[in-house]
């Protein structure tokens, strides 16, 4: 009969090897981050929100004591960051931009997260102005303008969003349903290849964040309303959709998440990076730029954000008619 033998010295190797174990991810996070971070934004390379990405992530890298690349991926509504981020490890390594299309898509068709078991919530950090934009030498000159061309050629006006499903193709759906109109919707990966195909005369308007604020204020595009609560500080001549009687609402902020799981303290620490870069000049300066407010929120209260705009993206999305069967 053979005896198992547990000597004094494997006794010490193994308590060795466990204290390590439970030290590990303490060490890691001591080194945090002893290679790039990854900072996915889920839209097209110079749009408006990879520009105000790169802003975050050279600030936030360098409150981190390391770097943050950006990598592009454009598509799906902006959910491509958010379904790498369910298969990626949760070390502080991958993160990615978080738009308000990941509470709602998944209410509209079958996904690959989610949105309330698959992230961290780090940090919202400010929000899009919203508006419709023609060109400068369009004959739609106004919100009327748009609304009486199409009611005497329905579903003949074009316009270009982000993307089905993401805030500029619903607002305007929204507003056309009240407006009694059918429009002709186009959508894009993202603001830069929309813009330009506004420019190029294939799409009559464009429904995007302020990527188009520079052409407004160059007087290349005529930028017909807004879409938040209140009149932009840019463009303050410039009437929201609530203003004209449409009861059409949208302020939508956004933030950076990481996949599920992350350790508390490296959450803490990503996030305190994130809250620094709101007192960085050139950060603000981006935000100033497209008219995006600071809209900050920490770990425990973009949670809570997630889960309560995900109940409300469900109301909407059925209100509207659009819920996945």
């Amino acid at each position: 009969m053979v005896q198992n033998r547990f000597t004094r010295r494997d006794f010490i190797k193994t308590s060795l090897a466990a204290s390590a174990t439970v030290a590990f991810p303490a060490i890691a996070q001591q080194n945090y981050p002893s290679r790039p971070v990854k900072l996915i934004c889920p839209w097209p390379a110079g749009g408006s929100t990879d520009i105000v990405v790169r802003a975050f992530a050279e600030s936030a890298g360098k409150a981190l004591g390391g770097s943050m690349i950006v990598e592009n991926k454009p598509g799906a509504g902006g959910t491509l960051g958010a379904i790498e981020l369910v298969n990626a490890r949760p070390d502080g390594y991958t993160l990615s931009q978080l738009p308000l299309g990941i509470f709602r898509i998944p209410h509209m068709q079958k996904v690959q997260f989610d949105p309330l078991k698959d992230f961290t919530y780090i940090a919202c950090l400010t929000g899009y102005t919203f508006g419709i934009v023609v060109r400068a030498d369009s004959p739609i000159k106004s919100i009327k303008d748009l609304v009486d061309y199409a009611k005497a050629n329905p579903e003949t006006f074009s316009y270009g969003s982000t993307g089905t499903g993401t805030t500029p193709h619903l607002v305007v759906e929204q507003f056309a349903t009240r407006a009694g109109i059918k429009l002709l919707h186009v959508p894009f990966k993202g603001s830069a290849d929309g813009l330009q195909a506004l420019l190029g005369g294939h799409v009559m308007a464009h429904s995007d964040a302020t990527g188009w604020g520079p052409y407004v204020d160059s007087g290349r595009c005529r930028l017909l309303a807004t879409y938040g609560s209140k009149r932009t500080r840019s463009w303050p001549n410039v009437p929201t959709l609530q203003d004209l009687g449409y009861q059409t609402v949208s302020d939508s902020p956004f933030g950076i998440g990481g996949p599920k799981g992350m350790d508390p303290a490296l959450t803490r620490r990503i996030q305190d990076a994130f809250k620094k870069t709101l007192e960085d000049p050139a950060v603000l300066a981006t935000l100033e730029k497209y008219d995006q407010p600071v809209i900050y929120m920490d770990t425990a209260g973009y949670t809570k954000f997630a889960k309560d705009t995900f109940e409300e993206e469900k109301a909407t999305i059925q209100s509207m008619g659009l819920n996945k069967t």
